[in-house]
């Protein structure tokens, strides 16, 4: 296993999609939401194991989920776990981590990924990682993944793509399109050179902190900053102050949608970034009527087809003539919501925490 590869996680959101079940002080990365016996962050963990030496392994979460971090993965050293004091979104998340790394090892190239994404077919998935870290040691590029389309999708993002590649697979990206209208995303899948964005990049510490310096100057300065004390007691203090001095903003807008050496790598390694209701409602078995009930033991249905049911499991739930309706329930609360009105939870969520304070939240 080469020792210059490293993983970082990303774990820092609070999955307000997925409320009640996920909640700011318990989010959807600490859950086993998919009833596997591990949670999304264990398994995230699981599979970058077969790729990078365990101490390679970094966790990128806000401070408040320090303790959970370390309860769900014992095998990882503190000095592993980046604490971020305030939310910022992912480019002062991925330059944090890239300083800190590449003061250890410059010579490191380092995949970063969210920790709850699902991943079914995880050999390609090692597989893809492995040669594209090797890609990115090896090219002065920034690597995103790309996963093959199977249909029109509003709810990801797209990358086109041309026909320009190193290494024959890795392909110069053209354009970044955030969640394009039915219509638009129509038009894309018929392209054919358009994938969509999952969301996890690969590339060197040397790449990414050149970028940083291109592109986001002001925010690599601020990290630049606490080179001597990375790695060391002083770090936790100077990432109190620092990213309170970080704009908020994504590493996509802030990077690769302005870098010049961006490449995509087209995958189909069974992924699903598990960002509604309804990707677990694709993913789960289905009775005959196209019910996914969890857990299933007390839960009776009459004249309901194509729901999404997860409730307590010491709880008995009758549910009679609904159709294409999610329920949910969970921390003394109860939702139940249209299917094609899922994307409308978030302002749910805003609206609870206006009304009732953050006790639901």
């Amino acid at each position: 296993m080469n020792k210059n590869f490293y993983a970082i996680i990303m774990a820092g959101g609070i999955g307000s999609r997925f409320w009640p079940i996920s909640r700011t002080s318990y989010p959807k990365q600490f859950i086993d939401i998919l009833g596997t016996g591990k949670t999304l962050i264990q398994s995230t963990f699981d599979r970058f194991l077969k790729i990078v030496p365990k101490e390679n392994i970094y966790i990128v979460t806000n401070e408040i989920y320090v303790e959970l971090v370390k309860e769900q993965l014992p095998e990882i050293g503190a000095q592993q776990i980046l604490a971020e004091p305030i939310m910022r979104n992912t480019a002062p998340c991925i330059a944090y981590a890239s300083h800190k790394i590449s003061k250890l090892n410059p010579d490191a190239a380092f995949v970063v990924a969210p920790s709850d994404h699902l991943i079914l077919n995880p050999e390609g998935f090692v597989a893809d990682i492995t040669r594209s870290l090797e890609t990115a040691t090896n090219n002065n590029c920034l690597i995103t993944l790309g996963i093959k389309p199977s249909r029109a999708d509003t709810g990801y993002g797209y990358i086109q793509y041309t026909t320009d590649s190193i290494e024959n697979d890795f392909h110069k990206v053209k354009t970044f399109t955030e969640k394009p209208n039915t219509e638009l995303a129509r038009t894309f899948i018929q392209s054919g050179d358009f994938l969509w964005n999952a969301g996890i990049f690969v590339w060197s510490a040397k790449a990414i902190l050149h970028a940083f310096e291109n592109h986001l100057p002001d925010m690599n300065d601020v990290f630049k900053d606490g080179s001597e004390v990375f790695n060391t007691e002083e770090e936790h203090n100077f990432i109190q102050s620092a990213y309170y001095q970080c704009t908020n903003i994504s590493i996509d807008y802030g990077i690769m949608e302005k870098a010049d050496n961006v490449y995509v790598l087209p995958t189909d390694f069974g992924w699903s970034d598990l960002g509604t209701w309804a990707s677990i409602y694709s993913l789960g078995e289905k009775d005959y009527v196209g019910n996914v009930v969890i857990p299933s033991e007390k839960v009776i249905m009459y004249d309901s087809s194509n729901c999404m049911v997860n409730v307590p499991e010491n709880k008995l739930v009758i549910l009679q003539g609904l159709h294409d309706y999610i329920v949910v329930e969970s921390n003394n609360t109860l939702l139940i919501c249209r299917k094609d009105q899922e994307q409308s939870v978030k302002h749910i969520v805003a609206e609870v925490k206006s009304r009732f304070g953050p006790e639901y939240i």
